[in-house]
């Protein structure tokens, strides 16, 4: 959730250009002036995370590209994984086997492993 200024300066100074598939909504400014580059933000749906933009939004964002993904949509290669946000301290995120949360058993020692004996 933004807080009171940023809304206000959105709904004075903000266009819309787009939404992604979290939700998220992007921004430029209305009138910048002649004098520096056009404004971009984002406002998040539900908590602030910056992880939650895409790939294809955070180079827009950061002035990479001056393609709008809305209008020039990502092509992914045949290897590239949907975009997740961080996912740490969700149930989501990824546990090692033997941690505490996944039961705190892990599978046997191997024969390839030899502990350290001092002398």
């Amino acid at each position: 959730m933004f807080d009171f200024h940023t809304k206000l300066f959105t709904r004075r100074h903000g266009k819309q250009v787009g939404e992604d598939a979290f939700g998220n909504v992007y921004y430029i400014e209305k009138d910048p002036p002649k004098t520096r580059r056009t404004k971009r933000w984002v406002v998040y749906k539900g908590e602030i995370e910056a992880s939650k933009v895409p790939p294809e939004w955070h180079l827009w964002l950061h002035y990479t590209s001056d393609d709008l993904p809305t209008e020039k949509p990502h092509q992914p290669a045949a290897w590239e994984k949907p975009h997740l946000p961080n996912l740490t301290m969700t149930e989501l995120a990824y546990r090692p086997p033997g941690h505490t949360l996944k039961g705190g058993k892990r599978d046997a020692a191997t024969g390839d492993y030899e502990a350290w004996q001092p002398e």
